[in-house]
């Protein structure tokens, strides 16, 4: 009864003080039962994902089911990933706090608040217009000043503000983007889904021997479009 409530006021967009502390309830319980019952154990990744709120970064017609553990819809044939794949993406970077970060496939924006929380800089590029400029919106209002938005196609990543600590992609491409590896610094992690249909989720890191890649978690998410289409398939 008491979740019932407070799915009501999600999808009746309220916002009084009560409301919120509604939500808060419903984050820190989709923290303890969908994430720390798991294997999310970093504690500054639990702390983020507590505070962010996630409601905001779904339509209204979906805030009623935002802190359930799947994946929703944001418009434009895209998706916000489900909290426990935000968190698990977010712990395997390892960040530790003041890394520069890149992310491909903002999205509506909630993972790059979310490593917006421990990491210093957090810039990230998404490929569909109006998405990226919601997301811009957003990230500015609840006052993240350490996120760049940048629209276009993150296939190349941002050379000029390369390197970076740590690479998420939030989108599957059918092989690693050489740009993306080039962009990493030595000692850094990338994420990143690969595959079509059913994708596995890598992480590499670049080494002075050279780069580690291993699979860490089967997973679905939308396909990288843009210059990844055009690509074809590569060796991962």
């Amino acid at each position: 009864m008491i979740l019932a409530l407070m799915f009501s006021w999600l999808g009746a967009g309220a916002h009084s003080d009560a409301d919120e502390a509604g939500l808060a309830r419903l984050r820190k319980a989709m923290v303890d039962r969908q994430l720390a019952r798991r294997d999310i154990v970093d504690k500054r990744v639990l702390k983020a994902m507590r505070k962010v709120p996630r409601h905001l970064f779904v339509p209204e017609a979906e805030r009623r089911h935002a802190y359930e553990d799947r994946p929703l819809g944001i418009g434009h044939r895209q998706t916000i990933s489900q909290p426990y794949v935000v968190a698990f993406m977010t712990q395997a970077l390892g960040l530790k706090g003041g890394e520069r970060v890149l992310e491909i496939g903002t999205g509506s924006g909630y993972q790059a608040a979310v490593l917006a929380e421990i990491a210093g800089e957090v810039l990230t590029i998404e490929i569909v217009e109006p998405l990226a400029a919601g997301a811009r919106r957003l990230l500015g209002s609840l006052g993240y000043k350490n996120v760049q938005v940048r629209a276009g196609d993150g296939y190349r990543g941002w050379p000029e503000k390369a390197p970076f600590d740590a690479v998420i992609v939030t989108a599957a491409p059918d092989h690693v983007p050489q740009p993306l590896i080039d962009q990493l610094k030595l000692g850094g992690r990338m994420i990143i889904p690969v595959g079509e249909g059913i994708q596995e989720l890598k992480l590499l890191e670049r080494t002075k021997d050279g780069l580690v890649t291993r699979d860490v978690l089967p997973v679905r998410f939308v396909p990288m479009t843009g210059e990844a289409l055009r690509k074809g398939t590569k060796p991962n």
